[in-house]
């Protein structure tokens, strides 16, 4: 028998949800069947949909604390719980550490790693009111666990992401689950403002072991199975979403012939 996510009946948010990533994990809990509420600061230009079926958008700064509590309170009088939470939205554009301004640095740690805070525990406290508890997903990202020039405190932001996630999958269980996921290069609509044009994100994907980088809704699938029974043993984890990771750059330096080297016994 085909293994099957199904979340009918499960409401879930998606901070960030219209577009990219976000975008690209909308779909895929519609795709599961899931009911689901997407939230950003302004929305798509085009409704996000599958299959016939479409988001719920709801207005919301994630960064101010009772815009946040009045979107949960809103989600919860509109369909009467909360299942699931997407910590998705963030970024950072382009800055040398040594040249960013103090603001430039706290609003980037504010919407990156206080504003997931902040989402999280307003999911929190109605999940753990709920019989079934809930789930929370942190969108993580590789820049977390490598140096990050030109996104600095975004890497560090990102980095106490996964260290909140570990924490919090402690203090809030036994009813509600905590993970994140390390994503990797996406390649979204915006792609070129990192990347440059196709030739560069194509030879950016070429750098990458699986010879590509990802689409959202690679991201999405992940954050289902996270969301789903099949990961209810799972929390506190961090899965890792990057396409096998970055080859070592002494790879590309080294002139050694790796064919005629011995074999090891």
């Amino acid at each position: 028998m085909a293994v099957e996510i199904d979340l009918t009946g499960s409401v879930v948010l998606v901070t960030g949800g219209v577009r990219g990533v976000g975008a690209g994990v909308s779909r895929a809990f519609l795709a599961a069947g899931a009911t689901v509420i997407a939230c950003a600061r302004r929305p798509a230009d085009a409704p996000v949909r599958h299959d016939g079926r479409e988001i719920e958008y709801l207005p919301c700064d994630v960064r101010d604390g009772d815009a946040v509590q009045g979107l949960v309170d809103a989600i919860v009088a509109r369909h009467g719980r909360l299942d699931h939470l997407v910590n998705n939205a963030g970024g950072a554009p382009f800055a040398l550490a040594a040249t960013a301004s103090k603001n430039f640095h706290s609003k980037i740690v504010e919407l990156n790693l206080l504003a997931p805070l902040l989402v999280s525990q307003a999911a929190n406290a109605v999940m753990q009111q709920q019989p079934g508890g809930g789930s929370i997903v942190m969108v993580s990202s590789v820049s977390g666990h490598r140096p990050s020039p030109g996104t600095a405190a975004y890497g560090a932001a990102k980095a106490g992401i996964d260290s909140l996630t570990a924490t919090l999958a402690v203090e809030w269980a036994p009813k509600v689950r905590v993970n994140s996921l390390v994503v990797g290069p996406v390649e979204t609509e915006q792609s070129q403002l990192h990347y440059g044009d196709q030739d560069g994100v194509d030879a950016v994907g070429a750098t990458i072991p699986l010879g590509r980088m990802a689409r959202p809704d690679d991201i999405g699938g992940c954050a289902v199975f996270l969301t789903s029974p099949l990961a209810a043993f799972v929390s506190g984890a961090t899965l890792l979403v990057h396409g096998g990771g970055e080859r070592p750059a002494f790879l590309a330096a080294s002139n050694a012939n790796v064919a005629e080297q011995p074999a090891e016994a």
